[in-house]
């Protein structure tokens, strides 16, 4: 019997890549765009969000260059333009001319520079623990990029993203140590981020000039405990971006669509049904 991965969704070609990405529902389009964690794909960043938004909208929901299903070429060079490429190709390969735009973290990054250099492509923004403007790496992030697997290493990076540490099972540490261990997801992911990792935050950021020119609607979301990405970098978003509005959860740490799955899935709704 075979048993067929609910990571897997459909395969199109996106910017000249094969790309694993789900498609679900109807009505107007949402793209989520995952983070960096080792052994990362969409469905694992946003399993408990998508089956919520794809009630009443389409959403897309793609493995980015380098992660989860997605084709990785020999020789690829990672960057922010590579990334930013590879989402409109996403776009352009769905025959989605605007979308809403959700990303979370690294993804944040991604959706940030989307939205920057593709403004006619994008109708609301969505930023929730997000890279993009300048900060010193912490040094959860740089546990996170710096991740050499074993289940021991895996189960300390759960335990810097979650604050309620109920979340952090032995199960879901092997789940996703065992994720990280497929055929090629480590050895793209040590590519992307190698030391000193400094400049890896530098190169995802876009400059203060460009993000307050930014005109559409934003919301950004935060976890008041996160380790990974400070909070600091979301008060300087809503600094910056004039028609931002900014939600931080209490109680919680890098996973806001996990830890407060219910109250982030209404809070997006909301927010993009305007």
């Amino acid at each position: 019997m075979t048993t067929t991965s609910p990571e897997i969704g459909r395969n199109i070609v996106a910017a000249g890549l094969a790309t694993n990405v789900h498609d679900q529902g109807t009505g107007q389009p949402v793209m989520l765009i995952h983070g960096s964690g080792p052994g990362v794909t969409a469905w694992a960043n946003w399993r408990l969000v998508l089956p919520d938004l794809a009630v009443s909208r389409r959403v897309i929901a793609p493995d980015m260059l380098g992660f989860g299903y997605t084709e990785r070429p020999v020789g690829v060079s990672y960057s922010l333009d590579a990334w930013v490429n590879h989402a409109v190709g996403v776009l352009d390969a769905l025959d989605i001319e605007q979308t809403d735009l959700v990303g979370n973290s690294f993804g944040g990054a991604i959706a940030l520079a989307l939205a920057i250099r593709h403004p006619q492509r994008v109708r609301r923004l969505v930023l929730m623990g997000s890279v993009g403007v300048p900060f010193a790496i912490t040094p959860g992030l740089d546990a996170v990029w710096g991740y050499q697997p074993s289940l021991a290493a895996m189960r300390g990076l759960l335990d810097i993203f979650a604050h309620d540490r109920s979340l952090v099972t032995d199960e879901l540490a092997e789940l996703r140590y065992q994720a990280s261990i497929r055929p090629g997801f480590q050895e793209a992911f040590a590519a992307m981020f190698p030391a000193p990792r400094q400049r890896w935050v530098d190169a995802l950021a876009s400059s203060e000039a460009d993000i307050r020119a930014i005109a559409h609607d934003t919301l950004i979301v935060h976890g008041r405990d996160d380790q990974v990405i400070p909070l600091a970098n979301s008060l300087t978003l809503h600094h910056w971006i004039s028609r931002s509005q900014l939600h931080v959860f209490g109680q919680c740490g890098h996973w806001a669509q996990i830890e407060h799955n219910r109250r982030f899935n209404q809070l997006v709704s909301n927010f993009l049904a305007e």
